[in-house]
Formats: structure tokens, C-alpha cells, sequence
């Protein structure tokens, strides 16, 4: 398969999930007016050229009827130039920023401009500039979509199944069977027409599976390469006869041998393909690697596999962790009370749907150690708390699709697990 770019090479996911959850967090905002500005800043566009472009906007933006629009969107013009003067020149993949007022919950006037940077992980292909009442993130969401997809089949004399594999998962698009007879001849029929009669039969059922192949590998879902297997020399004679339209079948990447077909045979090949590291770059294989080795480990008794928020924490901060697995549906926030008397802190985590109640129980108590109830609370979603502990013991932290049989796995856990370097002796 072709090498990819430097520029869209494997990308973190602890990178896409705090993307993604930015652009969610992003797609729930609407401004009173056209005032919240989108940038889309193309690689080898001067940075120059943009503070430019957005100076005249900031000039026409001054005939806005309303006061309050006028003054939001020169304020987060404003804060967009001196965001991009940080940046000597364009970043490889480019840029994009979203800036706007965003409410505070206190009434009209008091919205604060906040300002949000992406460094994208491919290059940017439009040079854009919006205000309008909403971000414009459609462009971005697309660009982190895995545009890799895999076609598989798994077929024999009996049944086909054809689906796909993209890097976070996988499906059986559709099943065929052949209603081809067995190699036993029904009685009074003679050998030579019975066989002549069945090769006409896997005749036309190759044709039939070649057929859905295009449809759904070519017009449905563009495949980057196809994986052949099944049970016998059937899939063999199915390649070899060239069944299928010649750019399917010029971009076969393996034929493996399985026991099964239909969607038993897919999940067998995707198992093969995994084991033999086939594919070892699509994010799917890696998240099944990972999450059978923990789960190897958390049935092994030997300790080295934990799982539970409180427990992967206290590891973490020990210095022993070696990898952490965290759901990409984590909802969790880690809240740090810090008392402003005399300094003295404690910190909890707690599901997002708690939080308020959390704080305010957590609040109305005194401090245990100077007895005030003033506290300062910081916020801090869960994976950047990760990250942070993370860096500092060189752990590995790796966000996983929960909507895949990997994910559910470990969201059955408390949607965090890790494996540990070596067992604390106790």
C-alpha cells in the first residue's frame, strides 16, 4: 500500500479525542448576531496575508447596525490577529481558529471572547473566513474522519459475505448465499450434466458477488485495498478466473485461508489480519492489539491489568503504569477544591451529570484542616488530567472508539484500564 505523507501520518488520539470533543463542544454554540468568526488557514499561506485580510475585516465590521454584534466581532477579530502573530509561519497542515463571544450564563453583555487553535491532521484545503452565528466546523469534522477503508470477502461454494474495515471499525455490508447444489448429484441426473449444470451455477453466483464488490467497494465505499479469504480452493478460482472489475482486483493486498464465511468468516479474517499485521496502521488493529493484551492480563491474575478510574489514578501517580485505555465516551471531570484560608487542597472525580451537585456538596463542607468553607474549584476534564500524570511517568495513554466490540469491552470496566510495569509489592 502506498506510504502516507508525512504530513497525515498515524494521528494521536489523545489529539483527535480533544479535537473532537472541542468541535461537540463548538457545534453547541450560537452567537446573538454574525459574530463568531471562523478561520481556515491553508499550508504556505503567509500569516502576514491573514492578520491583512482580517484588519480590512475589522474595518467593514464597524458599519454593524448593533452595537453589541459590532463590538464582538472587532473584539474576537481582534483576538485572532494576535493569536496568529504567536506563529511565525503557517503550521504544515495549517490552521484553523474559531473565535467568538461565548455566554456565561449571566445575561446578554456579559459573553467573554474565547479564542480555540486547531493544528489539523491533514492539511488544511480551503483558505476561509466566516462571521457568522455559528462556528463553521463541518470542514474540520471531515478532516478527521479515517479515509482509509478496507473491503473484505470472505467467500465459498455456499456464501459470500462482503464488508468493510475503516480505522475504528468494522461491519458486514451484505450477505450472499449461492444456491449452488452440493457436488452430490441428485438422482437421475447424469455426472457430466449435473457438473455442467453446477459450474453454470458458481458461474453466475461469482458474477453475483463480483457485482455486489463494485457496488458497495468501489461506488459505496472506496475501498483502499481488499482482503479475500474462505474456506478451500474457492476464493483461489474467484481470483484466479478475475471475477472482479480489474481495479478491485489490481488492489488485492492478501488472501488468507479461513474456516468460515458470511460474517463469522469476516471477523475471522479481520482476526487474521491483525495477527499477521497486515494492516497495522489502521487505528482499528491497533485498538485490538491493545485491548487483548489488557484483557489477557486482567484474566491472568498476575496483577499487572487494573481497571477502575480510582485505582488506574493511584497507579499512575506511583510512576508504575505503562499503558492506559480510556473509552472515547469518558464523561468524567476531576474536580480540585482548594481552600483559600489555609492552602490546604482535595480533589475528586465524578461523572459530568454530577458535577454540580458534586460541588455543592463538596462545598457546603469545612475544610478539615482550618474548618472554612472558602474554597477555590478548578475543573479539569478527565483526559487532560491523564495526559498531564501521564507525561510525567512516560505512560502511554490511548483513547479507543466505544462503539466497537474492543471499546465495550472496557467500557464493561468503567471505561479505563491500564497495565502496570511491575506488580507493587505490598
Amino acid at each position: 500500500m502506498p506510504q502516507a505523507s508525512k504530513a497525515e501520518e498515524k494521528w494521536d488520539s489523545v489529539k483527535k479525542y480533544k479535537i473532537t470533543k472541542m468541535l461537540n463542544d463548538l457545534s453547541k454554540i450560537s452567537g446573538h448576531g454574525t459574530e463568531l468568526v471562523t478561520v481556515y488557514i491553508p499550508p504556505r499561506r503567509p500569516i502576514y496575508d491573514v492578520i491583512s485580510q482580517l484588519r480590512n475585516e475589522s474595518g467593514t465590521a464597524s458599519n454593524i447596525k448593533s452595537d453589541l454584534t459590532k463590538t464582538h466581532v472587532q473584539d474576537a477579530l481582534s483576538k485572532t490577529m494576535e493569536q496568529l502573530k504567536l506563529y511565525k509561519e503557517t503550521p504544515e497542515n495549517g490552521l484553523v481558529i474559531f473565535c467568538g463571544a461565548i455566554s456565561t450564563g449571566k445575561g446578554i453583555g456579559t459573553e467573554k471572547i474565547e479564542i480555540y487553535t486547531i493544528i489539523p491532521p491533514k492539511p488544511v484545503q480551503i483558505s476561509l473566513y466566516r462571521c457568522d452565528d455559528h462556528f463553521w466546523i463541518d470542514h474540520i469534522k471531515e478532516m478527521l474522519k479515517d479515509d482509509k477503508v478496507i473491503g473484505i470477502i470472505s467467500i465459498d461454494t455456499q456464501e459470500t459475505g462482503l464488508g468493510i474495515l475503516t480505522g475504528e471499525r468494522w461491519q458486514t455490508v451484505e450477505t450472499l448465499t449461492s444456491g449452488v447444489a452440493g457436488k452430490h448429484r441428485q438422482g437421475g441426473q447424469s455426472a457430466r450434466r449435473f457438473e455442467r449444470l453446477r459450474d453454470n451455477e458458481l458461474n453466475e453466483y461469482y458474477h453475483r458477488v463480483a457485482d455486489y464488490a463494485q457496488k458497495i467497494f468501489i461506488d459505496e465505499y472506496p475501498v483502499k485495498g481488499l482482503v479475500i479469504g474462505g474456506p478451500g480452493p474457492t476464493k483461489d478460482t474467484f481470483i484466479r478466473e478475475e471475477y472482479l472489475d480489474y481495479r478491485l482486483q489490481n488492489n488485492i493486498i492478501s488472501i488468507l485461508d479461513t474456516s468460515y464465511t458470511g460474517d463469522e468468516g469476516i471477523r475471522e479474517i479481520i482476526d487474521k489480519v491483525n495477527e499477521q499485521g497486515i494492516m497495522s496502521e489502521f487505528r482499528s488493529m491497533e485498538e485490538k492489539k491493545l485491548v487483548k493484551k489488557f484483557m489477557s492480563e486482567v484474566y491472568s491474575g498476575k496483577g499487572l491489568g487494573i481497571y477502575g478510574i480510582n485505582d488506574v489514578v493511584d497507579k499512575l501517580k506511583s510512576g508504575i503504569t505503562d499503558l492506559i485505555i480510556v473509552t472515547d465516551d469518558v464523561n468524567l471531570i476531576r474536580l480540585e477544591f482548594i481552600c483559600n484560608k489555609c492552602n490546604n487542597t482535595f480533589d475528586k472525580i465524578v461523572d459530568h451529570e454530577h458535577l454540580v451537585e458534586t460541588k455543592q456538596n463538596l462545598n457546603s463542607n469545612p475544610c478539615s484542616v482550618c474548618s472554612s468553607m472558602d474554597y477555590q474549584v478548578k475543573e479539569k476534564d478527565i483526559i487532560d488530567y491523564l495526559e498531564e500524570l501521564s507525561a510525567l511517568s512516560g505512560t502511554r495513554l490511548e483513547i479507543i472508539a466505544s462503539k466497537t466490540e474492543e471499546g465495550a469491552a472496557i467500557q464493561s470496566l468503567g471505561k479505563i484500564g491500564a497495565l502496570l510495569r511491575f506488580k507493587l509489592s505490598h
